[in-house]
């Protein structure tokens, strides 16, 4: 029997989007509304299991909602202990677990999906981003418990049209096809190994092709130099001195190999202007 109540755990720096309930979880106030505060929400420690295993035991706690990578909180990877011990404790408690893959999904982690690397079952998979490698389309998975108790309140306007479902097929043939998640692997690693190059970086943050650079000052004026001079397009992230990547699963040596002359242009640039 699952709790039948209105609190949802999540985690610190999160985000999971911005539709009404998606909101309320994200841990950022200065995009919400009050409008969407209609959920209890908790955040969650992990690195005080205990206390989360404990919240998640007192039996009022409708679901538990991670991103096994977090994006825009700074590339942190959940270990691989944690997810299973929260996985256990949902099972045992009825409490739907709800993994985001939107952006670690679709091959980006060298996993299908991120959260497959602790072998661990979801209840809800979000996704969307690589789904349709650019190509606007989304979708969630549902176990079958789940299913059948919301059966019947998923729909909308637009959804599953052709167009976007026979994009998610191409994206799926291609990853397929061309082994691209067999590649990633050797690809982050030759990245992993630019990144530890560069001076000023003082750790390797994320998984597969999903990373973060973390240095040791801000890198505003380091991602505007690389958009603006290197035509080299970065994210951004809570933190302000991590730097986000996110490069396509088909990056080739030859890509990467720009990336480290480009990436290297930006620091000597923003160097000679510190420097003035």
């Amino acid at each position: 029997k699952r709790p039948n109540t209105n609190k949802v755990l999540t985690l610190p720096n999160c985000f999971h989007g911005r539709t009404s309930a998606a909101i309320n979880v994200t841990d950022n106030d200065k995009i919400k509304s009050s409008i969407n505060s209609s959920i209890e929400v908790e955040h969650i420690d992990l690195e005080n299991l205990d206390s989360c295993l404990m919240a998640i035991a007192k039996d009022d706690v409708t679901a538990v909602i991670i991103e096994t990578i977090q994006g825009v909180g700074g590339l942190d990877v959940i270990p691989a202990e944690s997810l299973q011990a929260i996985a256990k404790a949902c099972k045992a408690n009825g409490t739907i677990l709800i993994m985001d893959e939107v952006q670690s999904g679709f091959g980006r982690s060298g996993h299908f999906f991120a959260y497959q690397y602790a072998g661990i079952e979801a209840d809800i998979i979000t996704m969307a981003k690589g789904m349709g490698n650019g190509f606007p389309v989304g979708g969630i998975l549902l176990n079958g418990s789940v299913f059948e108790a919301f059966y019947g309140m998923l729909g909308s306007t637009f959804g599953g049209n052709h167009l976007a479902c026979t994009a998610a097929l191409a994206v799926l043939e291609v990853i397929e096809d061309e082994k691209l998640i067999e590649s990633v692997s050797a690809k982050s690693g030759k990245i992993k190994k630019v990144l530890s190059s560069l001076p000023g970086v003082k750790k390797i943050k994320g998984m597969g092709l999903m990373l973060g650079a973390e240095f040791d000052f801000p890198v505003k004026e380091l991602r505007k130099n690389l958009a603006m001079e290197q035509g080299l397009m970065t994210g951004s992230a809570k933190h302000p001195n991590v730097l986000r990547l996110l490069p396509p699963l088909t990056i080739s040596d030859e890509d990467i190999n720009t990336f480290k002359i480009k990436i290297a242009k930006g620091l000597d640039a923003i160097k000679a202007v510190q420097m003035t």
